[in-house]
C-alpha cells in the first residue's frame, strides 16, 4: 500500500474467535487472511488492509463504511455471512447505505453512491 500523509493505512479490531471472524469476511467480502501467529491474523482486500489481534473486542464510537458497487448485493452477502442488519438500507446526502454488526459485535456499514 502507497503511504499517502495522513492517510488512514490499517485498521485493526480484537477477536476471540479467529476461524469465525475469518470466515465471516471471506465470505462477506473476499478478504484474504494471512495467520502471523495464534494471537494476530492479518487482513487484506482490494483497497483495505487491516487484522484481528486475539481478544475481547471493544465497540466503539467508530464504525468503518465500505464502499459497494452492488449495495443489494453487499446486503445478502452480509446476511448469508452472519451478519446482522441493524439498520436497513437508507438514502442518505450522497448516496445510500446499511449498516450492519459482524459476527464479534463490530458495527460497520456499507455505502454506494
Amino acid at each position: 500500500m502507497t503511504a499517502v500523509h495522513h492517510q488512514i493505512q490499517y485498521l485493526e479490531f480484537l477477536s476471540p474467535d479467529f476461524a469465525g471472524i475469518k470466515a465471516f469476511y471471506q465470505s462477506a467480502f473476499g478478504w484474504e487472511f494471512t495467520d502471523w501467529s495464534s494471537g494476530y491474523t492479518a487482513f487484506a482486500g482490494q483497497y483495505v488492509e487491516g487484522g484481528f489481534a486475539l481478544g475481547e473486542p471493544v465497540v466503539g464510537s467508530i464504525m468503518p463504511i465500505i464502499y459497494s458497487d452492488n449495495l443489494e448485493q453487499s446486503l445478502a452477502a452480509v446476511v448469508a455471512a452472519g451478519g446482522v442488519v441493524v439498520k436497513d438500507i437508507f438514502d442518505f446526502p450522497g448516496g445510500r447505505r446499511f449498516e450492519f454488526t459482524d459476527p464479534d459485535g463490530n458495527k460497520l456499514a456499507v455505502w454506494t453512491t
